[in-house]
């Protein structure tokens, strides 16, 4: 065994190189190293080096108290690296991370002003073979084993050199890793630099790791003794002996810093014991870790959640019933139902303690105020407000958070919004509760199941945190347009409040309470250059929106605003008045019309009442009856069960046509079509059935149907009535469209309680069991009317067409 120190390339492999001098440090090849550099003329060669190919060649210095070292105080051999990442300092000061190259040595310094800049040569390093294998083999086991040794007798190493000294199984890697990461001194570091031969430089590592090794354990018999420490106690002294080190030699330890700031901040935050503990473990962690290793930003990040949660931070509840109404009617008109809840809530708050917080779920079509009653209700209560969309969510995570081990993860939309908040019991609003999806990552719903039970998200864990959250004291409101999609375990967890559309009368308060001044204030004029007229309200109410909110009413409101807006820009001061007759002029002409202009309701034709999503709507139905053999046509883009609900209704007028004295030849010789207009709109569902029914029976006699009329109720094959729903929102579109009767089932009665007085103002509700009670109210005539005209058919022949 044997071979010279160095080794040079050739000449003609030589480099000129930027020069940057290092103290206490000696840099080699493959080794990742971070560095500190100040000095001018070493941030003068970085700046030459990332101008050309990015390489630096690093020696160091023999006299560490040099600041700015001559050729003669710097070693002839070095290390040629690669620059990786820079970044400048506030100071002026710079943090490179370089990787070494290769080993080489000084063949000439060319410049030594402002920078240094040498010719080097790169040195080729010969490999371990033949039996010098097994020896090198044994050499880098027993380097393991001492180092593990010294692991366990408390010696602090670096979190890289642990991580790759299992990877590495070649000798001379394996001793420049072990040698730039375990600390030796600057001449023994250089030494093991200068040594090309694998074997003998791993000679010297591992000579030099066995006598730290004993010096340790002679150290640890004299401090330790035979008497065991207590963990706590002996922690703190070897931090005070380590703290006293770096006082005696002037150092500052940004580490240090770092997890002392982390102390001071968890000082100042109270957290459940568990939650401190797991803290305090992880400060542990990354008190140990390289500042540039790669886990130490995870740990930061998730010290960071741990501290900024509000694990017991919470607002204290406005118990102040009578101003919590004040700011509930401030902000919204009507809502009397939900309101009442509210104050309900409160009330119980103010005579129990540590009561935990509803979870409501608003339903109701869009424009109604479902999110904006969710911030009146925060600051009603005295409490924070967050809002959280669901709509599209398909990943789990995105409620329970991701683990730890995946790249990129964070925390759940609760956790995120509860460190948003600020406190552990806002109002939480969960927006489109009803437009959560699911696929292969999981379903969202499920997760939902836990974070809104009671009896549950006490202990919610997020998959981040993987510690238990107290979610009792947060109110959450679910809002939703639909409750249909929502999984029936998810609705049987959340109290649901109806919220219908609203009247023409709530609306135009609604405009002249909140919408007007708000369209004033955004589009920066006043009530002294705009003012709209009730009338003119009302007609934008009535005949540019058709909705069950007040969306589409607030964009109309906006155009008429911004138009006037800009004749004040161009220098106009006159009070512009919106009335019922100049309104065309800002807003074109009107787009609805009412069901009385627009519906000629005459033989074959009937008005229903339909609910969407977006609230109750009309529905027409026409039938019409042409010569054929009996066939039943349906067209108007209808689902499986509103075609069921047509086949029924015909059914019904043939079982009873001999009643009626209907010919039952009209059947077999004329084909039935059955149309319900815009057929591009999907409707379904079976509260059409009297509608049809009506419309069919009305063809065949050529009796019409009065024009002030609507209906809904399903219809049986014996013509008895059954109950529907969405009665409310059925009865404010038949006031909406101008309806002045309206016929529902018999046993929805009950639901006409829960209808506000005003709704009903203008419409006559009447109650039915039977299709002959329909037929004698709906029927021009009446039920008699419906004979004598069958009657007629009998005796003087039967002209088919379009009904009119």
């Amino acid at each position: 065994m044997g071979s010279p120190k160095k080794k040079a390339s050739k000449k003609e492999d030589a480099l000129v190189l930027p020069l940057l001098p290092v103290k206490d440090t000696v840099i080699f090849p493959h080794i990742y190293s971070p560095l500190f550099v100040g000095r001018e003329p070493s941030l003068l060669a970085i700046e030459q080096a990332l101008k050309g190919n990015k390489l630096l060649f690093l020696t160091a210095q023999k006299s560490e108290h040099e600041e700015l070292p001559k050729p003669g105080g710097l070693y002839n051999s070095g290390c040629i690296t690669s620059i990786v990442r820079v970044h400048k300092l506030p100071t002026g000061t710079m943090k490179i991370l370089v990787q070494g190259v290769s080993r080489a040595n000084v063949l000439r310094f060319l410049e030594t002003s402002p920078y240094m800049r040498v010719e080097v040569a790169p040195v080729n390093e010969p490999s371990v073979g033949g039996e010098d294998e097994e020896t090198a083999r044994n050499l880098l086991y027993n380097v393991k084993d001492n180092l593990e040794k010294m692991i366990s007798m408390g010696k602090m190493l670096s979190p890289d050199l642990l991580i790759s000294i299992d990877d590495i199984t070649e000798p001379a890697k394996f001793a420049d890793l072990v040698a730039a990461k375990f600390g030796f001194d600057v001449e023994e570091l250089q030494d093991i630099l200068e040594t090309l031969d694998p074997l003998m430089r791993l000679h010297k590592v591992h000579d030099l790791v066995l006598a730290e090794l004993d010096v340790l354990s002679a150290k640890r018999e004299v401090e330790f003794p035979k008497m065991e420490m207590p963990h706590g106690r002996r922690e703190q002294y070897l931090r005070d002996q380590l703290k006293a080190i770096r006082n005696e030699l002037g150092e500052s330890d940004p580490r240090s810093e770092e997890i002392q700031e982390y102390r001071r901040r968890l000082n100042n935050v109270k957290m459940p014991a568990e939650v401190l503990e797991e803290a305090e473990r992880q400060m542990r962690r990354l008190e140990g870790m390289h500042p540039e290793a790669a886990e130490a930003s995870i740990v930061r990040t998730y010290l960071d959640y741990l501290i900024e949660i509000p694990w017991l931070k919470n607002s204290k509840d406005n118990i102040d019933l009578k101003a919590a109404k004040k700011i509930l009617d401030r902000d919204h008109y009507g809502l009397d139902i939900v309101k009442d809840r509210i104050l309900e809530f409160l009330g119980v708050c103010k005579l129990k303690q540590n009561m935990k917080g509803p979870i409501l779920c608003l339903v109701g079509p869009p424009g109604v105020g479902k999110t904006s009653l969710g911030r009146s209700i925060a600051q009603a209560m005295g409490r924070e407000f967050v809002r959280c969309s669901l709509g599209g969510v398909k990943d789990e995570a995105e409620i329970r958070g991701h683990r730890r081990t995946y790249v990129g993860a964070m925390p759940g939309k609760i956790i995120q919004g509860l460190k948003q908040a600020g406190t552990n019991n806002p109002v939480f609003i969960l927006d489109e509760v009803d437009k959560v999806g699911a696929d292969f990552r999981g379903d969202p719903a499920a997760a939902l199941l836990e974070v809104l039970d009671p009896e549950q998200n006490d202990t919610f864990r997020d998959h981040y945190l993987n510690l238990p959250f107290d979610l009792s004291n947060v109110m959450f409101i679910a809002t939703a347009n639909l409750t249909d999609p929502i999984p029936v375990a998810l609705k049987d967890r959340m109290e649901v409040i109806q919220i219908a559309g609203y009247t023409p009368e709530e609306k135009l308060e609604i405009a002249k309470q909140y919408l007007v001044p708000k369209q004033l204030k955004e589009n920066g004029i006043s009530n002294r250059y705009l003012k709209i007229g009730k009338r003119a309200c009302l007609k934008i109410i009535e005949g540019y929106t058709r909705e069950a909110g007040v969306r589409e009413l607030e964009r109309k409101l906006g155009a008429v605003s911004r138009k006037v807006a800009r004749k004040v820009a161009e220098g106009e001061t006159k009070t512009v008045t919106i009335n019922d007759k100049n309104l065309q002029k800002y807003l074109g002409a009107t787009k609805y019309r009412s069901e009385l202009e627009r519906h000629d309701v005459g033989v074959g034709c009937a008005i229903g009442l339909a609910w969407t999503a977006f609230g109750g709507d009309t529905l027409l139905i026409e039938v019409s009856l042409m010569r054929g053999k009996g066939k039943l046509t349906i067209t108007g883009s209808l689902g499986d069960v509103m075609k069921e609900s047509v086949k029924a209704a015909v059914s019904f007028v043939r079982a009873n046509a001999p009643r009626w004295k209907l010919p039952e030849s009209l059947f077999s010789s004329y084909d039935t079509h059955v149309h319900i207009p815009e057929g591009a709109t999907p409707k379904d569902g079976p509260s059409a059935g009297v509608t049809i029914a009506t419309a069919v029976v009305s063809a065949f006699a050529k009796v019409k149907v009065r024009n002030d009329i609507a209906m809904t109720g399903e219809v049986t094959l014996r013509g008895r009535i059954l109950p529907v729903g969405g009665i409310k929102e059925k009865i404010l579109a038949a006031g909406r469209h101008k309806i002045s009767h309206v016929i529902i089932p018999e046993k929805n009665k009950p639901d006409l309680k829960e209808i506000p007085a005003q709704l009903l103002t203008g419409v006559t509700v009447t109650t039915v069991s039977t299709m002959e009670d329909v037929l004698d109210i709906a029927l021009v005539g009446g039920i008699s009317s419906l004979i004598k005209k069958s009657a007629a058919i009998d005796e003087s022949g039967f002209e088919p067409g379009v009904a009119v």
